[in-house]
């Protein structure tokens, strides 16, 4: 069980929920969240959006009964949280890209402020997507070097990739397929998935992928995956 310490309404749907947690977390891992019995039967797998001084960050998105309890839940009300489970992203030192789309925003600010806290004089570039309202800007533009927005439309036409950066995305799998396609061979592209899940530790093999190498499972073997592991490029 984490003691909650705010769950608040970001914009139209979108929640970010706080709650105290020690121990150790990377960027692009995961957490399984549960605040009821039986129903609904499976917990719900959402990413680190923050960890800092005891406060770990969830940005979730209202999609369905759980994520409704999820909502409904105050200040001081307890949720069970298990992990944190996953590979995340690997440490980057050089110069870093990163490409998020809607809620697949969410674990990229985590890895952003990370890497400003190992690499303080690296560049690094953001270019953010939403459908409709976007949000969070603020926060990686307090961080990055250039941020570039886009709203409505499709943010991989604006993408333009420098050669010496690594380039990271999450989003919608179609987003990160254009992602993974359009960015030159000569950059290395990290790419994090989403899946349903039910244990989030690979024993029900509920969220097995394809790749390159034959199936692995999204929950323990990913989420981030390099993009020819799991994209025709």
């Amino acid at each position: 069980m984490a003691v909650i310490l705010s769950n608040s309404l970001v914009s139209a749907g979108i929640f970010k929920m706080t709650v105290a947690f020690t121990g150790d977390v990377k960027p692009g891992q995961f957490f399984m969240l549960r605040a009821w019995d039986k129903d609904p039967l499976l917990s719900r797998p959402i990413s680190v959006h923050n960890y800092e001084a005891g406060q770990l960050t969830f940005l979730y998105q209202v999609v369905g009964k759980g994520t409704e309890i999820l909502a409904r839940l105050q200040a001081d009300d307890e949720v069970t949280i298990q992990g944190p489970y996953g590979n995340g992203f690997p440490e980057i030192t050089g110069d870093l890209c990163v490409v998020g789309g809607g809620i697949g925003t969410a674990p990229l600010y985590y890895l952003l402020r990370h890497y400003r806290d190992q690499n303080p004089t690296g560049k690094c570039r953001v270019y953010l997507g939403f459908r409709d309202i976007d949000y969070g800007v603020e926060a990686f533009a307090a961080l990055a070097d250039e941020v570039v927005l886009d709203v409505g439309g499709i943010i991989t036409d604006k993408l333009s990739v420098i050669p010496s950066e690594t380039v990271v995305t999450c989003g919608p799998e179609i987003m990160m397929a254009a992602v993974a396609s359009a960015v030159p061979t000569e950059n290395t592209v990290y790419v994090s998935l989403e899946a349903h899940m039910a244990c989030g530790i690979g024993a029900c093999l509920g969220c097995t992928c394809e790749t390159r190498s034959g199936n692995k499972k999204v929950c323990k073997d990913g989420p981030v995956f390099l993009r020819e592991e799991v994209f025709n490029v």
